[in-house]
């Protein structure tokens, strides 16, 4: 059978050298067998090149002299598997499994098929099932992790992601995973350490990605200005970089640098001409900075492409702005009805009430809000405010 290289967090792939080919019962090497041989290694050799119909032909001419051989249905299931068919490969790892229960091969072909198929649980299965007979198996470690981290089981997937770490301590799928799970969990610190990590033994040489997944984590944690030179590092290695725009963009909008957060919102449309995202959260600066008509414009734009609750909210808030309160009302409740756990929009609207003198309409506003179970500190700040008013 080949040899088959587990690469750590990649793919299976096939390396076709095989060792001895075993006769069995006699112990002589009979015809059969070497023609079985001979097949095998002709078909991984086809694998190995993508030659996916003639590997296929020669492991199914295998299937008719040993129905059950390993050898051939572990190929098949590789073959399906290069071309996504992971059903299709799943049973043929499952019936060599039958057959051959601690056939690694199998195991690990049917783990990653379960994953593909986004059956995390069941891939966990047969990885454990693999670690019974290789326990230190970096590929399977940090396979199994990532299987835990998409079904949200933090607990696990850190576990095994540091086991890796442990065997290897620069292991990049292993801090990757590790940076990932926490930012998941929006344990933004904490992603900083293993992304910094990557930095610091890639230097000159690290992944873009990784620069912008710094960036990210000082976004989402508000320091904006620490923030900021990673993705300024990113533009100079790949200026056109959309991550890099956006993450610059950002970050002065929270520095309430609304000019140039423009800027770079603009660099993204000019590649995206028809992305309301971006029109709204250009719409939004120029609100910020006074320029309603620009804002009313980009935003109106935004809701020629499709509806967007954003840009719709946007309006609103600028009539609000405006004093035109009984036009922003009518929009709101609107909203409010399509988006109810929306906290913002409760507020805005209550406001507005609040604006036209209707404090008790404004507390009715706010109510159903909290009856969601949602604590909201900007709500109940409002609320005792208006109660305290009444």
């Amino acid at each position: 059978m080949s040899y088959i290289i587990l690469t750590p967090g990649g793919g299976m792939g096939c390396e076709c050298s095989f060792p001895p080919f075993e006769t069995v019962e006699t112990g002589k090497r009979s015809v059969d067998a070497d023609r079985i041989m001979r097949l095998s290694r002709d078909g991984y050799a086809f694998l190995k090149v993508n030659d996916l119909e003639r590997a296929e032909s020669e492991f199914g001419k295998i299937l008719q002299i040993e129905a059950d051989n390993n050898y051939a249905l572990v190929g098949l299931g590789d073959a399906a598997r290069k071309r996504r068919a992971y059903q299709e490969a799943s049973d043929y790892y499952t019936r060599c499994l039958q057959h051959y229960p601690r056939n690694s091969y199998a195991l690990f072909g049917l783990a990653d098929c379960y994953k593909n198929m986004r059956r995390y649980v069941k891939a966990v299965e047969v990885w454990q099932q693999y670690l019974e007979q290789d326990s230190h198996n970096i590929a399977v470690l940090t396979r199994m992790a990532d299987a835990y981290r998409k079904i949200h089981d933090f607990q696990n997937s850190r576990n095994l992601y540091s086991q890796v770490v442990a065997l290897d301590e620069h292991n990049s799928y292993a801090l990757i995973g590790l940076a990932h799970l926490h930012y998941d969990f929006k344990k933004y610190r904490e992603a900083l350490i293993y992304w910094k990590k990557l930095l610091e033994c890639a230097e000159h040489s690290v992944d873009i990605r990784v620069l912008t997944s710094i960036g990210n984590c000082y976004r989402k944690m508000k320091l904006f200005s620490q923030g900021l030179p990673y993705f300024q590092e990113a533009l100079k290695r790949d200026p056109g970089n959309f991550y890099g725009f956006f993450g610059m963009a950002d970050c002065y909008r929270g520095m309430n640098m609304q000019e140039r957060s423009i800027q770079y919102w603009e660099k993204i449309l000019e590649k995206d001409t028809q992305n309301r995202v971006i029109l709204t959260r250009i719409a939004d600066a120029y609100r910020h900075i006074g320029e309603y008509e620009k804002a009313h414009q980009t935003y109106k734009r935004a809701l020629d492409i499709d509806y967007d609750a954003y840009a719709t909210l946007g309006l609103a808030v600028l009539c609000k702005l405006q004093g035109r309160y009984e036009e922003a009302v009518v929009s709101l409740d609107r909203l409010v009805q399509l988006d109810r756990k929306n906290y913002r929009v409760y507020v805005e609207l209550a406001d507005c009430y609040r604006k036209l003198g209707q404090k008790q309409k404004a507390l009715e506003t706010l109510r159903p809000f909290q009856q969601f179970g949602v604590k909201n500190r900007v709500v109940s700040e409002l609320m005792s405010e208006l109660e305290g008013a009444s």
